[in-house]
Parts: C-alpha cells; sequence; structure tokens
C-alpha cells in the first residue's frame, strides 16, 4: 500500500524540514552532559593531585617559583570545583562545553608559564610530562560527545603551545648552540612542530571516536519509525528528572498517550497507514513540547511525555492542545476517497501528589490513561484535582472506525 498522508481542516503544518526538537539532539546533549560531570570530578582530582607538588615544595622551599606554582594549583582546583557545583546544578549553558574544554587547555599551558616566569625556557619547550597533558585535555573532549569540542581543544592547545614557545625564543636564545639543558637537551623548532602535528592527529582521532560513538548511541536510542526517543533511554532520563526533582523540590509531569483503537484502524487500512498514523502522533508531539521536554516511544501505539518542572494544569493544557491538533488531521490513504481519522487519550500525574518513587507516578498516569479510555476515548485525564480536560469530536463527514 502507498504510504498515506496528512491533511488537516485547521491551519496546522507539520514543519518537519526544520524540526524544533530531534531525538538524537536531546541525546547527545544529554550524553555530554554526563561526560562534562564525569569530567569535572576527573579534573577535581587531578588538580587536588597536582596540588600536591608544589605544597611540599612549598613547605620544604620558600621560593617564589614555588609561590606561583601553589597559586596556580589552587586557583585550579577552585575552578574545577566551581565548574562541578555548576553542571549538578544545571546551570551550564550550550557554550560552557567550549568554556571548560579551554579552562581545561589552559590550565596545561599555564604550568608552562610558571616555568616561563621561573626564567626556566626549556622546561617551558621540552616539558616530557606536562606537555602530555595537551593529549589529556584533547582526550577528555571525547566524554563530551562533540566534535566542535574536539577541534576546538586540539587547535587552542597547538595555538597556546606555540605562542609559549615563541614567547621564550624572543626572549632567551634558545637557538643558539650553547644554551642547552643535560635535562631537555636544546631547543629545536622542528622538533616543536612534530609536537603540534602529532597533537592536530590526536585532534582528528579524537574527532572521529566521537563521530562513531555518536552513530552507536543513536542507534541505540532512537525509535528509527517515528524517530522519537525509544523507552530504554526515557526510562534512563525520568530517573535522572526525578532525582533533580527531589533534590531541588521541583514538579515534574508525566503523560501516557495512546491512539485510539489502532487495531481497528490497522485492520481497515493497513499497516502502512497504521505507521503513517503513529509517525503523525510522533511528529505533532515533538513540534509542540518545549527542548526540555522528553517524547519517546513508549511501546506499539503508546507514546510517553515527560515534562520537567512543569506543574500538572500547565501540561494537562498543552496536552489537550496537541489533543485538538491530532483530532484536526485527516490522513489521507492510497485507493480511499474519504480520509481516515486518528484520535488520542492520555493520562497524566506527577511527583511527588502521586507517588514519592517512578514507577507510582507511571502507574498513576497509566491508569489514568484507562480511565479515558473507559470514558469514551480523545481526552485527557489528569489527577483529581485538576478539572478533567475532555472534549467530544465531531466527525464532520469522516469515515468512522467502529468501536471496541
Amino acid at each position: 500500500m502507498t504510504p498515506a498522508h496528512t491533511t488537516a481542516e485547521q491551519p496546522f503544518r507539520l514543519t518537519l524540514s526544520q524540526p524544533r526538537w530531534s531525538a538524537t539532539a536531546v541525546t547527545m546533549e544529554d550524553a555530554g552532559t554526563a561526560g562534562e560531570r564525569l569530567v569535572a570530578r576527573v579534573r577535581i582530582v587531578l588538580t587536588a593531585v597536582l596540588l600536591i607538588i608544589p605544597l611540599y615544595q612549598g613547605l620544604v622551599i620558600r621560593s617564589t617559583e614555588n609561590f606561583i606554582g601553589l597559586s596556580v594549583a589552587c586557583a585550579a582546583l577552585a575552578i574545577a570545583v566551581l565548574m562541578l557545583v555548576l553542571i549538578d546544578r544545571g546551570e551550564l549553558r550550550s557554550w560552557a562545553g567550549f568554556a571548560t574544554t579551554a579552562v581545561d587547555v589552559s590550565m596545561v599551558s599555564a604550568i608552562l608559564v610558571v616555568f616561563l616566569i621561573a626564567h626556566e625556557p626549556l622546561t617551558a619547550t621540552n616539558s616530557r610530562v606536562v606537555f602530555e597533558c595537551y593529549f589529556l585535555a584533547i582526550g577528555a573532549t571525547c566524554l563530551r560527545y562533540d566534535r566542535r569540542l574536539c577541534i576546538w581543544a586540539g587547535v587552542l592547545a597547538s595555538v597556546q603551545f606555540i605562542g609559549i614557545n615563541v614567547y621564550a625564543v624572543m626572549n632567551w636564545p634558545l637557538t643558539s648552540p650553547s644554551f642547552g639543558s643535560a635535562s631537555y637537551g636544546a631547543f629545536d623548532w622542528s622538533t616543536q612542530v612534530s609536537r603540534v602535528v602529532v597533537m592536530l592527529v590526536a585532534t582528528v582521532l579524537a574527532a572521529l571516536i566521537v563521530d562513531r560513538t555518536q552513530r552507536l548511541r543513536q542507534l541505540s536510542t532512537v525509535d528509527r519509525l517515528t524517530g522519537l526517543l525509544n523507552r530504554g533511554y526515557f526510562d534512563e532520563r525520568i530517573e535522572e528528572e526525578a532525582s533533580r526533582a527531589r533534590r531541588y523540590g521541583r514538579p515534574l509531569t508525566v503523560a501516557l498517550i495512546d491512539l485510539d483503537k489502532f487495531k481497528q484502524f490497522n485492520d481497515t487500512y493497513g499497516h502502512a497507514a497504521g505507521d503513517d498514523a503513529l509517525r503523525t502522533l510522533a511528529n505533532v508531539l515533538k513540534l509542540s513540547v518545549r527542548r526540555s521536554d522528553i517524547v519517546a516511544r513508549y511501546g506499539g501505539e503508546e507514546f510517553v511525555v515527560m515534562f520537567p518542572e512543569t506543574p500538572v494544569h500547565e501540561a494537562m493544557e498543552k496536552l489537550e492542545t496537541i489533543r485538538e491538533r491530532i483530532a484536526s488531521l485527516r490522513i489521507v490513504v492510497a485507493r480511499r476517497t474519504v480520509p481516515a481519522q486518528i484520535t488520542m487519550s492520555a493520562g497524566m500525574s506527577s511527583w511527588p501528589e502521586d507517588g514519592s518513587a517512578v514507577d507510582e507516578v507511571l502507574f498513576a498516569a497509566d491508569e489514568r490513561l484507562f480511565a479515558a479510555k473507559r470514558a469514551g476515548r480523545n481526552r485527557v485525564v489528569g489527577p483529581p484535582a485538576v478539572r478533567e480536560v475532555q472534549v467530544t469530536l465531531p466527525f464532520h463527514q469522516t469515515e468512522r472506525v467502529s468501536q471496541h
């Protein structure tokens, strides 16, 4: 059967060419946030370990060099703790990854600058230990699931390292054959350029790893038919949102949505039209919610929407608008002169009113979904304290599917 398409009696258009909501983008953003949190914790551990060295040396030998090293390490640790606090509170914006990546790279460069301040230019340019920390900063960008950050880290590290070398050559006779060190040897531009090339190669590899990881994550978290998130991802995400709601005392609302009489729809119009009906509902849902809301295919013809930081009455108003949009659509089926119609029923629940655990909240939403079905379908049913939203749909001369 030729795939069906939809029309609407009311002026509602599915602008799929420029969607406001992408399941792949959402999963990558969430993965990046989790990775950013992991990087923040590792950053604290590393800076705390690095703080031990100047702290010990400062107690044994009181010098300007040790004081500078201790100051840099303390500042780095303070920044690392601040980053973790901001991430845990969800206050970092989309550009935060660029800022934290710049901090990681710049902390490595800051250590090399300390050697310049201490009049040890060969240590700054030829260090075998500190230089390798650039690769740690570049590798850490893989956990952020963003190729742009890999490139940003590699380019920034290369520019900063070249800048340190240029400054050292301009202020010390490093290119002189007599200027050398038993520990770090002589300065050589070809060696420095080679190190930068290796950093750029590592940057390309990190970007390729992220690209591959994104593809694998998309396969594991996105429903192929509708393009929505799948149930596995939703189960993980709702636990995180519930934990955040408990921590900060914010509301969390969940809606379970079901296409009415879907089996009869398939039997009457065929599975191709049924798939189109599922995609239609999925498209309306993802075009009607905020980026922070989570929409997933829960199984079969059932969908689930999670509204973080949204009271149940506000979510019900939004879902009623979606219900009206679905009811206004007509699905034109191949070899049928009369367009088909779909409607949806929904049950809504919220934390903490409907339970302290995720299972309890989902159970309450499921019970209200069944209540909407029993009450005649094509309606949204919420908690008893909230007015039930109910509308009887005029069928207008459309072909009517028989009841169960």
